[in-house]
């Protein structure tokens, strides 16, 4: 998947501020502000909760997520986070192969044409058809 430089430097920005929000989650009396960040509410809730009870264990688990994020490499973080640069190339691939498709399907039905016009045999017929479907 090709991501132009724009995109390539947001993803570098997105990490980088999720790392800092991370950090602050292990020193500041709150955690979770980087899963809200990324896009994972449900996640940035529990840890604002647990962080009520045992601050402990959200700091602790928000310097986890420091470390992983600093060992994960960009593709992972920005596949994890909502990305809409992600969304974008995803649908683009899709819209390609719903044409792929199309295009398969209306080669057939030519070949279909030809075969009930007696231009091609069945056995021709078959055999152009399934090396379309593969």
């Amino acid at each position: 998947m090709q991501f132009s430089t724009d995109s390539t430097n947001n993803f570098s920005k997105k990490k980088v501020i999720s790392i800092i929000l991370a950090f602050l989650g292990t020193i500041a009396p709150f955690g979770g502000l980087h899963k809200f960040y990324l896009g994972q509410p449900i996640w940035g809730v529990l840890y604002l909760a647990l962080g009520w009870n045992n601050p402990s264990l959200v700091k602790i688990a928000c310097a986890v997520d420091v470390v992983l994020y600093l060992l994960q490499s960009q593709d992972i973080l920005s596949f994890n986070s909502n990305n809409g640069d992600v969304q974008t190339a995803n649908l683009q691939q899709k819209s390609l192969v719903a044409q792929n498709t199309v295009d398969v399907v209306s080669a057939i039905r030519e070949l279909e044409t030809l075969r009930q016009e007696g231009l091609i045999s069945e056995y021709e017929f078959e055999q152009k058809r399934r090396a379309l479907i593969d």
